[in-house]
């Protein structure tokens, strides 16, 4: 097996990253839930809700999203929502057992007149005792320096895929807009959350060059979403050859290697794993997921479905968050009071 540092690193190679994705399947898991036992318990998984608060109408042009205006999905255009309305959806996420609740609008970058109503959300969820996080589009320095002023804990912008497979993906904005506006999050004092989209036809060479990318920043993502691409009628991706789930699972145990300190997020595309295949990507080093029936605008995982398998699994089983309020077995889909399966990650170690 090649020597495979467990410190924190800053300047892998591609070469070394294939390598590392083309070892065999057990030494690579082995490998990774070492290093992730060095970092974390192994059985907590920290749970987010994610919630669209603009659907629809992007200038953009990403091959893989039905919130694109220029494809044709069905998908219905919705304003930007009310801000009491979004407090209410992020109490009742509290309710439900979730410690951060991420806030995403379908714009290419948010506009001067939606800043109050973002800035207003941002402190109302963070009155709830929740952790925030956002995803808007691209940030220049002063918009990210007025959502940490408003108490913005996380800011999400993808880099997708790696350098040389982007312009297949993406047209509208260059990778560098991306590494800019993390940059511009990062000097505002906020947490990076940054990963990318497994499935969009993309070689294995490409997926190391992602990982290249995240891990080489100056300072590692505090969080790093690893999705399955959700193929979606209507988009450009709509057709293509599904991914191997075991190179999937692959790139999860490599980004743990990598990015030893890092939440690494199971994201979108669940809804199609197995019970078996996310199993494996927890002992691959996976250690977040996003909690609900819905992410944006794709299909999750019911509430008491992720609820019955971190119980099979033994996950956040010695964590409680308190008694649920009346009204909450309908919200969880008439689940049995299973809230104590979730914890506070901010009362985490890292």
């Amino acid at each position: 097996m090649p020597d495979i540092q467990t410190t924190l690193r800053h300047d892998w190679s591609s070469e070394e990253v294939q390598q590392l994705l083309s070892m065999p399947f057990n030494d690579l898991l082995f490998r990774a839930q070492t290093v992730h036992r060095q970092y974390f318990d192994p059985n907590d998984v920290q749970v987010s809700t994610l919630l669209s608060i603009k659907t629809g109408a992007c200038p953009e042009d990403c091959a893989y999203c039905p919130q694109s205006a220029r494809y044709d999905t069905g998908l219905e255009r919705e304003k930007l929502m009310e801000v009491q309305a979004v407090i209410e959806k992020a109490r009742a996420a509290k309710a439900a057992g979730s410690d951060r609740f991420c806030m995403g609008a379908a714009w290419r970058s948010p506009k001067e007149r939606d800043m109050p109503y973002v800035l207003a959300m941002v402190k109302g969820v963070k009155e709830l005792g929740l952790e925030t996080c956002m995803t808007l589009g691209m940030l220049d320095a002063d918009k990210s320096e007025r959502l940490a002023e408003a108490g913005l804990d996380y800011y999400n912008h993808n880099l997708d895929t790696s350098p040389e497979y982007y312009g297949e993906i993406i047209t509208t904005r260059t990778y560098s807009d991306r590494l800019e506006t993390l940059d511009n999050v990062r000097k505002a004092g906020m947490k990076v959350c940054s990963g990318g989209i497994l499935g969009m036809g993309e070689t294995q060479k490409d997926r190391a060059g992602l990982l290249v990318q995240l891990a080489n920043l100056p300072q590692h993502p505090d969080s790093v979403p690893i999705n399955q691409l959700v193929r979606v009628a209507g988009t450009p991706l709509e057709d293509g050859d599904a991914l191997d789930p075991l190179d999937f699972i692959r790139t999860i145990a490599a980004a743990r290697i990598m990015m030893p300190r890092s939440h690494v997020r199971l994201s979108a595309g669940r809804e199609t794993m197995s019970d078996e295949m996310q199993a494996m990507c927890f002992f691959a080093g996976a250690n977040s997921i996003f909690y609900g029936e819905c992410l944006l605008t794709t299909p999750n995982p019911a509430a008491n479905k992720d609820q019955a398998l971190f119980r099979r699994l033994g996950i956040n089983s010695h964590r409680h968050v308190g008694e649920a309020p009346l009204g909450l077995e309908a919200l969880l889909n008439n689940a049995d009071n299973e809230q104590s399966l979730f914890y506070d990650a901010a009362a985490s170690s890292i």
